[in-house]
């Protein structure tokens, strides 16, 4: 079997050296980095340390060192293919298969790795002499030191079809084609990629160039693409790598920070300014591989976009790709420049100093997740803040993390309130059905009564007008208000709920939220403490008349089983429009085939639908059986 470099590199990228070892021994978090008691020898005070970042183990004490594999097979015993085929069951990958064929192909890898280095020397050379005059001459207008000139490895490509191929005579040009360093075309001889450019190396974390990047110099040359950029290659995966990793990584240790910036000459321009922890996509959106490598070098990277449409469009594709990612303490941050300005720009024009304000300023990913889909439509009439609001859940039901989804439902629902149920534009309950029901207080005891007969025809569609209209959810935002425990279990069903009274809506969203607003105390949340909320916020809670006087036992918190009754309505209240409308779909296809299988199916949710309208009406009597 043979596993190329690669392949064991993205092992050990995806395993938590940390919480590898910490299976097996107990460690401490000390900073950015781990500590423990060595294991390879009796040592009382921790001078083992475990580094997620680099991927590395040491001891100061005894000496011990390796990486995840090398843990296996000291501590734990393990052959290593042995330890390489558990590492990979933890990190969900898949060992390569035995083939002869892979030991030749990680030798043409590390052949590959010395044409481009034998490349990147060449361009250096090249832009040395007489034929870089104009691209030394771009570097000076641009004001990059010598120092950050050399640090960064620029170099030239002749302005020649052939020239590469000549220097690089030593290796087969085959070889060169597989580097992406020459272009094959049907019925033409093979030519060299980068021609007339700046050239800039792209490296691997260990720092060895895999790619090469070009900006053309000929401004003559308007057909050709500013920026130009390897292919993927055997070394050169374009959505996993990040630009200038290797560079920025011990500088983000020293500041705890990354920056994320839009190309490789905004990369240099914040470093010739001191600010060296910068990287780059590499042409593309930020991919879900890139913000995972991000993440192993600080949690909340920041992420620097131009203030015009297209960075607007680019922010808002990062912050996409990232909300399924989330997890508790990692997430990103994104600072705008000012419109117009590049990084390079605002540094020339307003000094280093305003970049660091700049990013300082940088905001929180629901924050411009709120702001970019607030703008992204007109909003003048209901139909378009509920579009709003749709667009937002739909963004929360992509995160994975339960706490962090119900945090940001929460966040955006009060930022929802606060537009679309201004105190002005509320208006009270209207109560769908007048008449002589009696009012209803929660708690209220009385004799015992008979059961009432079963529902008539009337009550039937009575009960379906209060299934489909505000009546049962205006009866069960009672239920949640007198028993606020329960609002979290059923906050995910709540949201999807679409009302079209503004007060109901608000009302819901404002109790889908409440409870993870910040209380004093550990104390669990009160109907009081509800009451309270709602006030504040010009709203109040349902009466009798909201949900047609219909006595329903959920709404004394002291009844046995209110809670599971509460849970019942739910379920009603979401699962009844669901059937009418699976009914009308049968009805209209029974209507247009007329076969025995569309006349049973349409029976079938006919039935269903009596049903819950049935429970529902027991529901709705419980409590006039017990006044």
């Amino acid at each position: 079997m043979s596993l190329t470099p690669q392949w064991l590199d993205e092992l050990r990228t995806r395993v938590s050296l940390s919480g590898l070892i910490g299976r097996s021994v107990r460690v401490q978090k000390a900073g950015r980095e781990f500590k423990a008691c060595c294991p390879f020898h009796n040592e009382k005070t921790p001078s083992f340390t475990i580094n997620d970042e680099k991927g590395f183990y040491h001891c100061f004490g005894c000496g011990a060192h390796g990486d995840a594999i090398r843990w296996m097979t000291d501590h734990q015993g393990l052959p290593f293919l042995d330890a390489v085929k558990e590492l990979a069951l933890q990190a969900g990958m898949d060992v390569p298969a035995p083939d002869p064929r892979a030991a030749q192909k990680a030798e043409a890898q590390k052949s590959l790795h010395d044409v481009m280095a034998a490349a990147q020397a060449f361009f250096v050379q090249s832009l040395a002499e007489e034929q870089g005059a104009q691209a030394r001459a771009y570097l000076a207008s641009r004001g990059f030191p010598a120092a950050v000139v050399k640090d960064f490895g620029f170099g030239y490509a002749p302005d020649s079809r052939t020239a590469l191929k000549a220097a690089l005579n030593q290796f087969p040009e085959a070889m060169l084609i597989e580097a992406g360093l020459r272009i094959v075309v049907e019925e033409r001889d093979p030519y060299d990629r980068f021609r007339g450019r700046l050239m800039l190396p792209i490296c691997d974390p260990r720092g060895r160039v895999i790619a090469f990047g070009g900006r053309i110099l000929d401004k003559t040359k308007t057909d050709a693409p500013k920026y130009l950029n390897s292919p993927d290659t055997p070394l050169f995966d374009k959505g996993r790598t990040v630009y200038n990793l290797h560079r920025a990584s011990p500088a983000a240790r020293q500041s705890g920070r990354v920056v994320v910036v839009e190309g490789y000459m905004d990369v240099v321009a914040l470093a010739a300014a001191g600010i060296a922890e910068a990287v780059a996509p590499l042409g593309t959106a930020l991919t879900e591989d890139q913000i995972e490598r991000l993440w192993r070098m600080t949690e909340c990277p920041t992420l620097c976009f131009d203030g015009d449409a297209a960075g607007q469009r680019a922010a808002a594709r990062a912050i996409v790709r990232a909300l399924p990612l989330l997890r508790p303490g990692h997430s990103l941050r994104i600072a705008v420049l000012p419109d117009g300005l590049d990084p390079d720009d605002l540094v020339k024009q307003r000094g280093a100093a305003a970049m660091e304000t700049l990013l300082g300023e940088a905001r929180s990913m629901v924050e411009v997740l709120w702001d970019i889909e607030r703008v992204a439509a007109p909003l003048a009439t209901p139909e378009d803040k509920a579009g709003l609001k749709a667009r937002l859940m739909a963004h929360v039901e992509t995160i994975r993390d339960g706490d962090i989804k119900a945090l940001y439902r929460r966040d955006l629902l009060e930022r929802f309130g606060e537009l679309a149920y201004a105190r002005r534009e509320r208006p009270p309950f209207q109560p769908q059905y007048q008449g002589g029901q009696r009012s209803f207080t929660p708690g209220r005891k009385g004799p015992w009564q008979p059961a009432p007969p079963p529902l008539s025809a009337a009550n039937t569609q009575k009960m379906q007008n209060i299934g489909a209209g505000h009546g049962l959810l205006a009866a069960i935002l009672a239920g949640l208000i007198a028993q606020p425990q329960q609002i979290a279990r059923h906050a995910d069903a709540l949201a999807r709920l679409q009302p079209e009274d503004p007060a109901m809506a608000a009302l819901l969203d404002t109790l889908i939220g409440i409870t993870d607003l910040p209380r004093n105390g550990p104390q669990p949340l009160e109907s009081s403490d509800v009451l309270t909320i709602l006030a504040k916020r010009g709203l109040r809670a349902p009466t009798a008349d909201d949900y047609a006087g219909m006595r329903f036992g959920f709404l004394d918190s002291k009844a046995d089983a209110a809670a599971e009754e509460l849970a019942e309505a739910v379920g009603l209240l979401v699962g009844l429009p669901a059937v009418e409308a699976a009914l009308a779909e049968a009805t209209q296809r029974h209507e247009a085939e007329f076969s025995d299988e569309t006349f049973a199916e349409q029976q079938r949710l006919l039935q269903r639908r009596l049903a819950l309208l049935a429970r529902l009406g027991q529901m709705g009597r419980t409590r006039a059986a017990l006044d």
